[in-house]
């Protein structure tokens, strides 16, 4: 299979990245969700989709904030419970049920532990912040944004 170069798409359709990237403003902006947990869900949704260029900047974001051990062990994160507060884990279960709808339906648990977690306004919030990362993926994957790891 050919490695041909894929469509810049935000270079592309200017508007709809425009419109994307006011999504992402707004929640790393206007809510009261703490930017380390933000960054967090960005780096979990896109390691469930597998978007290389997002999984490679949002590594890079936690890395200022977060210890090595802990964005490390994020993929395995309801095994190491100690590491990440009651508040994290609640929005990386929610993230992982809003991410993977097709197969969870967005349980009736999952939305009781999101919600005994946060507040109407911060729930929604953060499945806003998910939807955003997942939207981004979408694009990221699909036209093969490039990353900033070298080898």
């Amino acid at each position: 299979m050919s490695e041909g170069k894929r469509l810049v798409w935000h270079e592309v359709a200017p508007q709809g990245a425009k419109v994307l990237f006011g999504i992402h403003h707004y929640v790393t902006t206007s809510t009261n969700l703490p930017e380390e947990l933000i960054h967090l869900v960005f780096l979990r949704v896109s390691q469930i989709n597998g978007c290389a260029h997002c999984i490679d900047l949002h590594t890079r974001d936690l890395l200022k904030t977060m210890p090595i051990d802990k964005v490390a062990l994020l993929p395995v994160w309801a095994e190491v419970p100690h590491l990440f507060p009651q508040q994290y884990r609640a929005a990386l279960a929610w993230a992982e049920e809003v991410t993977l709808l097709s197969e969870t339906h967005a349980s009736d648990e999952g939305y009781a532990a999101a919600a005994a977690a946060f507040a109407p306004k911060d729930l929604v919030d953060l499945t806003i912040t998910i939807a955003a990362m997942n939207a981004f993926n979408r694009l990221g994957a699909p036209f093969r944004l490039p990353v900033k790891a070298q080898a």
